[in-house]
């Protein structure tokens, strides 16, 4: 567990992004009730963008200043990275 505030703060914020996720993708993908073309999904991906970034940010404030190396601390970088590289490369592979 994360020992820092800051570390704490990106270890939190970080699973309330998977939560979200994970509610989003199972409310289209196995119950049917919403799907990705709808206007919630850009109002959702407008939300968390910003909550992964501060949780990148704080995760590597922590780690760098607090020295505070928890495991929820350096996943919160790598998922974090991996948003940020899913953005950038997803928009190579878009054919409209």
């Amino acid at each position: 567990m994360p020992t820092s505030r800051l570390g704490k703060w990106s270890a939190g914020l970080n699973i309330a992004f998977l939560f979200v996720v994970a509610i989003s993708v199972c409310l289209v993908k196995v119950f049917g009730i919403l799907n990705f073309d709808n206007r919630w999904w850009d109002v959702t991906v407008a939300i968390l963008v910003p909550i992964e970034l501060i949780a990148l940010i704080t995760g590597i404030i922590a780690i760098s200043k607090n020295k505070d190396r928890a495991g929820w601390v350096i996943f919160s970088i790598i998922m974090g990275i991996g948003a940020i590289l899913f953005a950038l490369l997803h928009s190579l592979f878009i054919s409209d």
